[in-house]
């Protein structure tokens, strides 16, 4: 699934009153190139992910667009000559690592980010997924049978190599256990965050190292950005108020790194968004 091309797209605005999804390809290093933000980092990945939105669109409003008769039904906003895509020659020394933040609970999701990160990124395979699913219901916690549809999504992607390895986020013990004995594809890795958790629990980390999996941090937030924020940032760089009501389906955080010397060569994100219903 490749979104529709804009270049030969009309205004952004009328553009998404008739579209029913749209993607955001946002590169990073398009963000710390603005001069705008040259003396300003990011406080949260939250507030990163808002400047990646607004610099894109900033950019994307700033080359023309011919009109057109035809709207797609998803639009996609990129910077035409921004790129993150990994040569042949270059793959075998880069890992391709992934954390997916899914907004809504459609198990399509997953393999809808996955193919648009492999597309985004020239590769046939990502080397690692980390789930972040939808969060409870309040006052509820997660379960086992909470994370099962999503993980047979993830099990099937790596059965048709498209994912090497995967991973879970913020599971206790309990949890992780529960998920290692019943999935047929294990975890290789769990994130832990520490700002709820100072130092790595006993018994999970007994558990990891006995079942060889990692145990990372993070300091991600539950929800990476609300509903409310999304459309605000959307209308503001869009330029429109009547753009309609646009919800996130879910956020896919890409990092890049050289392996042999432990670095970042490149990161970005890729969001989809849908048309709440009327």
């Amino acid at each position: 699934m490749e979104p529709a091309d804009l270049t030969k797209s009309t205004g952004a605005g009328e553009l998404l009153q008739h579209a029913a999804k749209l993607t955001l390809r946002l590169h990073y290093r398009n963000l710390v190139n603005r001069s705008r933000l040259k003396k300003k980092c990011p406080g949260s990945p939250g507030e990163e992910l808002r400047d990646c939105i607004e610099a894109t669109l900033s950019d994307w409003f700033s080359k023309p667009r011919p009109p057109t008769e035809h709207y797609p039904e998803t639009v996609d906003f990129f910077i035409d000559e921004a790129t993150d895509a990994i040569t042949p020659e270059e793959r075998e020394e880069l890992k391709v690592s992934v954390k997916l933040f899914l907004c809504e609970s459609s198990q399509s999701s997953i393999r809808d980010a996955v193919q648009l990160a492999c597309h985004t990124l020239a590769v046939s395979q990502l080397d690692s997924v980390i789930i972040a699913p939808p969060g409870p219901q309040e006052g509820e916690s997660q379960t086992l049978a909470n994370l099962q549809p999503f993980w047979e999504q993830l099990e099937s992607l790596v059965r048709n190599q498209q994912i090497a390895a995967i991973g879970t986020s913020d599971l206790d013990k309990d949890l992780l256990e529960q998920l290692y004995n019943w999935a047929q594809v294990k975890p290789s890795s769990n994130q832990v965050n520490l700002a709820s958790c100072c130092v790595m629990p006993p018994d999970l980390t007994a558990f990891a190292k006995e079942f060889d999996i990692q145990l990372l941090t993070h300091n991600d937030p539950k929800e990476l950005m609300s509903a409310a924020t999304f459309q605000e940032v959307l209308q503001e760089g869009v330029q429109d108020p009547n753009i309609g009501d646009w919800r996130l389906d879910w956020v896919l955080r890409y990092s890049v790194i050289v392996e042999s010397r432990g670095i970042i060569k490149s990161k970005g994100y890729l969001v989809s968004a849908g048309k709440a219903s009327p």
